[in-house]
């Protein structure tokens, strides 16, 4: 793996969870009880999507911030999203702070939408490649994007 990539490895572990490795921190993401096969004993992929979100977009403002020495105090994030049939088609992403406010905080935003990564991949949605393999899960993949496994690529939809 390159500098200019991550990976994140996800296994199932039964009924809708999947436990994921990212960075060498676990992260399990579940359906609730409510979905057949779901347990509810963590978030559902799509919060976790909207976490990525804000968690991305807080780093973002608070860099900015940083960046500019701008004071910034309780600043809190949050990202609503809304679904359109099996996919969200919008996000709101409001960005609250006790200190900048106003104008000074709008240029803190707008500073901010130019260095997420997770914001500006959503803007521009990348290609998305799928690749298959059968055998001990620990062989790693074939790398994506290359060879016959991936010709049955698809752009994102929006």
């Amino acid at each position: 793996m390159g500098a200019t990539e991550r990976t994140v490895h996800a296994r199932w572990s039964g009924g809708l969870r999947s436990v994921v490795d990212a960075g060498g921190f676990e992260v399990v993401s579940d359906e609730p009880t409510g979905v057949p096969g779901g347990t509810g004993t963590g978030p559902q992929p799509t919060e976790l999507l909207l976490a990525s979100i804000a968690s991305c977009f807080t780093t973002a403002v608070a860099y900015s911030a940083a960046k500019r020495n701008v004071a910034l105090s309780g600043l809190r994030v949050d990202v609503t999203g809304r679904y359109k049939g099996p996919s969200f088609d919008a996000f709101r992403i409001d960005v609250h702070a006790d200190a900048p406010q106003g104008e000074e905080l709008d240029k803190l935003v707008e500073a901010a939408k130019r260095v997420c990564y997770v914001t500006r991949t959503l803007a521009s949605p990348p290609q998305l490649d799928y690749t298959t393999s059968s055998g001990s899960p620990d062989v790693a993949p074939a790398a994506s994007g290359t060879g016959p496994a991936a010709s049955s690529s698809e752009a994102a939809a929006g």
